[in-house]
């Protein structure tokens, strides 16, 4: 076999020196001045911005992107599921009132291709750019024969800061708060694996297939990135009593609304109070899926939900719509009876 070389099994370190001379400049693009190391240091630096602060608490949050990376890998297209993956971890940040300060990706593939890691790498900065994160550090690593030479998998880590006498974690929730929902983008990064099934499976669709009800073809709609809330919450958070948030990502209503509520508290949820994207619809009509599996499964149009006082709610809703937010009331709380979470219509 004669004398080896780590090329020879199936990595290339010098495809993975360019890989990172072509981010660079996206990465480059999410600096602030608390950044305190560049690319390609052992450990990002990174100033705290705690001037004014009491007790300052750091908040931290990781995820990944889940099964919706198949259709990247179907549409050969890689420059967005980055966003969805900064999303999923600021998002949570977000909903302990923190202000996100910096993130850290992990990229795993059979073969890193330059070009396509930039890519994956460009979407991240983007979701940086809109979460006000500074992205201060990564790694990619190459890993053949664990992974197909097409195929990759990646996960985030978020940071942010809060004062602890502003940490917001439902406890404040009462009975009667109005429920404010924020719209998602569509399915977000949630439900891919039955999404893929009933489209791709059943129905015997493709990422090309026009669908009238969309207005776009499949692929589209489905790598359409999450929404990152940051400027929502930095709109309504230091302005209102906000008592809770809650990011609606994997288990939908039912499983993240109660994650916020004190246990004599549920809430009612008023159905056809916000519009619930086509995309839901037609998921369900092909599926056949039952209401309580659509609301178990995906947001359902909305992506975060913020409880305040009901004599905020119009206020929060203005606030909320001058940052370009169409928000709109969705519900009330309630006494905790049976069901945690409730849904009329």
């Amino acid at each position: 076999m004669g004398k080896l070389t780590y090329k020879d099994a199936g990595v290339d370190t010098k495809e993975g020196e360019r890989a990172v001379s072509l981010m660079k400049e996206h990465v480059k693009k999410t600096f602030n001045d608390n950044v305190l190391t560049g690319l390609g240091s052992f450990g990002g630096l990174f100033r705290l911005p705690v001037e004014g602060m009491k007790e300052p608490v750091l908040v931290s949050g990781t995820d990944g992107v889940g099964t919706k990376l198949q259709i990247a890998f179907m549409m050969d297209r890689h420059n967005t599921v980055g966003i969805d993956c900064v999303a999923m971890c600021v998002n949570d940040v977000l909903c302990q009132g923190a202000t996100p300060l910096f993130f850290l990706d992990y990229i795993a593939t059979g073969k890193v291709t330059a070009e396509k890691i930039a890519d994956i790498v460009s979407g991240i900065a983007e979701g940086c750019a809109q979460g006000r994160s500074a992205l201060i550090g990564g790694e990619t690593a190459e890993m053949p024969g664990f992974y197909g030479e097409d195929e990759y998998d990646m996960a985030g880590f978020s940071v942010g800061i809060v004062d602890k006498e502003k940490i917001i974690t439902g406890d404040a929730i009462g009975e009667g708060n109005a429920i404010i929902g924020i719209p998602s983008s569509g399915i977000h990064s949630n439900g891919y694996s039955l999404v893929r099934k009933i489209f791709f499976e059943k129905m015997g669709y493709t990422v090309d297939t026009e669908i009238e009800e969309l207005g776009e073809t499949l692929g589209d709609a489905l790598l359409r990135p999450t929404r990152i809330y940051a400027n929502a919450c930095d709109a309504v958070v230091p302005n209102f009593d906000v008592k809770g948030i809650v990011h609606i990502t994997g288990g939908g209503f039912f499983e993240n609304i109660p994650r916020v509520l004190p246990e004599d508290i549920a809430v009612s949820i008023d159905r056809g109070t916000w519009n619930e994207l086509p995309i839901f619809g037609l998921i369900q009509k092909c599926g056949e899926i039952e209401d309580m599996e659509m609301f178990s499964t995906f947001n359902m149009g909305i992506g975060m939900m913020m409880f305040v006082d009901e004599k905020d709610a119009d206020a929060v809703v203005s606030a909320l719509k001058d940052a370009g937010e169409e928000a709109s009331v969705i519900g009330r709380t309630v006494r905790f009876e049976k069901e945690k979470v409730i849904i009329n219509g």
